[in-house]
């Protein structure tokens, strides 16, 4: 795969070659997350448009001189990546945007954008002679986990709070994950996982912890870039909770640039649940460091108190010019609703928190009549049932009987038109 050249501190700056550390900066502790840097030049020679458009391989690895898994035996054969994205014009005109993209990362192996992450780091592991890997994770960084590590015949190790959604926990276990339900929030899943991980010296997943993880991450970027043709959109709006999908997402349009592929970087804006969001009032109040607040909202992927990502995540919404918005719970039920309806996306909350802030800075005239906007959702509404139910409201009940049928129909204002 691709040849790692050297890992940089995101805050000191400091350098490291591959190997010389395992996870985080050793001057900056865990705050210090890396960057992965490459040979831009080799990349680029492989990587041309004309060479990218003949690459019949439909997965995130259509980008390797970039990825850093080092041997293609490790690279598992589930289809990640890739996913589609869909023109959505009726959408484009009700929020008085040129276009409008949806990109469906629920379409993925497990039904998260968190494929692209675990499929590097199981990747990693075994680059590494592990046969154990670890997270902690709000649930789709850990079905992610579990899906891959069955696959490559690794032990995955989950702990996720007790309050994870039933289905998230459900594919663990068919998985056939070791999962922990921690009776406390995601940042005491987190902690436990990070102290069993070094009593242990399991592989650590933990996507704000391993700088490679944010690689598998970064794909859907580029997949974006590539889908449209290499015009970037003006804007691409994503969920937040521990920031490495908006990191993600610079990490991938930045190589691309570097590469010479693109000419310039969307920008990005970071969405947050109002009840969580520790990372938005960093950046409106103009703080280097984010400060850790309450995790208080029904979008469980998101509901990230103790963000560990924070530093690439601010990076990349004002590296961007980008910015960052909130939404209410409200909202985020709004926008399921409305993007299945409209657009044929069913996503989760989570998923579709990027969707509502597009949907809110549009409302609030933050956006151009000249502007081609992005929005990625994350993960599948079949990860929330409960919520996707909170949205929609309840079936009609009715009796096997013509006449009763009608009735019912009448009664609630729902007769066809002729």
């Amino acid at each position: 795969m691709g040849q790692v050249a050297e890992l940089k501190c995101v805050l000191c700056g400091r350098s490291y070659r591959e190997g010389e550390v395992d996870y985080t900066c050793t001057s900056c502790g865990i705050d210090g997350t890396l960057d992965v840097l490459y040979d831009f030049d080799d990349a680029g020679a492989q990587m041309t448009r004309a060479g990218m458009a003949a690459n019949p391989d439909r997965s995130l690895w259509r980008y390797w001189p970039v990825l850093p898994v080092r041997e293609t035996a490790h690279v598992q054969p589930l289809a990640v990546g890739w996913t589609p994205i869909y023109r959505s014009d009726r959408l484009a005109a009700e929020y008085g945007v040129k276009r409008l993209y949806i990109k469906d990362d629920g379409r993925n192996p497990t039904a998260s954008l968190k494929d692209r992450a675990s499929a590097v780091g199981v990747g990693k592991a075994l680059d590494h002679g592990r046969r154990a890997v670890a997270c902690a994770s709000t649930g789709n960084a850990a079905s992610s986990l579990a899906g891959f590590s069955a696959v490559a015949g690794l032990e995955s190790f989950i702990f996720v709070p007790k309050t994870a959604p039933e289905a998230k926990v459900a594919q663990l276990l068919i998985y056939g994950a070791r999962v922990m339900l921690v009776n406390g929030t995601y940042e005491d899943a987190f902690n436990l996982s990070t102290a069993a991980i070094g009593e242990f010296g399991w592989y650590n997943r933990n996507c704000a912890i391993n700088p490679y993880l944010v690689e598998g991450k970064k794909t859907c970027a580029m997949e974006i870039s590539e889908q449209l043709d290499w015009e970037v959109p003006d804007w691409v709006f994503i969920s937040v909770g521990d920031g490495c999908c908006l990191s993600g997402l610079y990490k991938g349009f930045r190589d691309l640039e570097q590469i010479g592929l693109i000419d310039r970087i969307p920008r990005l804006c970071g969405v947050q649940a109002d009840g969580c969001r520790p990372v938005y009032n960093a950046f409106k109040e103009g703080r280097e460091r984010v400060q850790f607040g309450p995790s208080n909202t029904l979008a469980d992927s998101i509901s990230v108190g103790a963000p560990r990502n924070w530093a690439k995540a601010l990076r990349a919404a004002r590296l961007s010019r980008g910015d960052m918005i909130t939404v209410t719970d409200d909202k985020i039920l709004d926008a399921m609703r409305e993007l299945a309806r409209q657009a044929g996306v069913f996503g989760e909350p989570a998923g579709v928190t990027g969707y509502a802030g597009f949907r809110k800075m549009a409302m609030e005239g933050g956006l151009r009549e000249t502007d081609t906007v992005a929005v990625v959702v994350t993960g599948n509404g079949l990860k929330d049932i409960a919520s996707a139910r909170k949205a929609c409201g309840e079936p009609v009940a009715v009796e096997p009987d013509l006449d009763e049928f009608v009735k019912a129909l009448r009664s609630r204002g729902m007769l066809p038109r002729a």
